[in-house]
C-alpha cells in the first residue's frame, strides 16, 4: 500500500492553533458582534463547529464499517440556513468553546485515520468533508478577523 500524503494536517494544525487564540482573545462583545447575513462572531464560530461534528459523524461512521462510498453530497447552503438558528442560540462564549473543541476532535480523528482507509476516502473522489479541516476554518476566521478589524 502506498503511503498516504498526510500534508493536510499540517494545515489543519495551523488553523486550529489560530481558532484557539482568537476564541482565547476575543471578548463576550467581541463574539456579539454582527456578521453579514444575520450571523454574530460566536454564531459563525457555532458554524464552524457544526461542520467539524458532521466531519466527526462520518468518520465514526466509517470507524464501523459503513464505506467512504456510502456517503451522498447534500445540499450545504440547505443545511447551513437549517442550522444557523442553533448556532445563534447558543451563549456566544459556549459557541466558542464547542468550536474550539469539536475542532480537536475532528483534528484528532482525521490525525488517527490509518493508511487504508484515507486511500478509501481518496478513492471515493468526492467526500463529505474536506480532510484538510483548515479549508472550512480558514474561510470563516480570515472573516471574522475582517469583520473585527472593521
Amino acid at each position: 500500500m502506498e503511503k498516504q500524503d498526510r500534508s493536510h494536517d499540517v494545515e489543519t494544525d495551523a488553523e486550529r492553533k489560530r481558532l484557539r487564540q482568537l476564541v482565547e482573545r476575543l471578548s463576550d462583545a467581541d463574539l456579539s458582534r454582527p456578521m453579514p447575513a444575520g450571523w454574530t462572531v460566536a454564531g459563525v464560530l457555532a458554524h464552524i463547529g457544526f461542520w467539524d461534528a458532521r466531519a466527526i459523524y462520518w468518520l465514526d461512521k466509517w470507524a464501523t464499517g459503513v464505506p467512504p462510498s456510502a456517503y451522498e453530497p447534500e445540499n450545504t447552503e440547505a443545511i447551513n440556513d437549517s442550522a444557523k438558528p442553533l448556532c445563534l442560540a447558543l451563549r456566544p462564549r459556549d459557541a466558542a468553546q464547542l468550536s474550539l473543541r469539536l475542532a480537536e476532535e475532528a483534528d484528532g480523528k482525521v490525525k488517527a485515520l490509518s493508511e487504508r482507509m484515507l486511500e478509501k476516502i481518496r478513492a471515493t473522489g468526492a467526500p463529505p468533508f474536506d480532510l484538510s479541516r483548515a479549508t472550512h476554518r480558514k474561510e470563516h476566521l480570515d472573516e471574522i478577523e475582517a469583520e473585527l478589524r472593521g
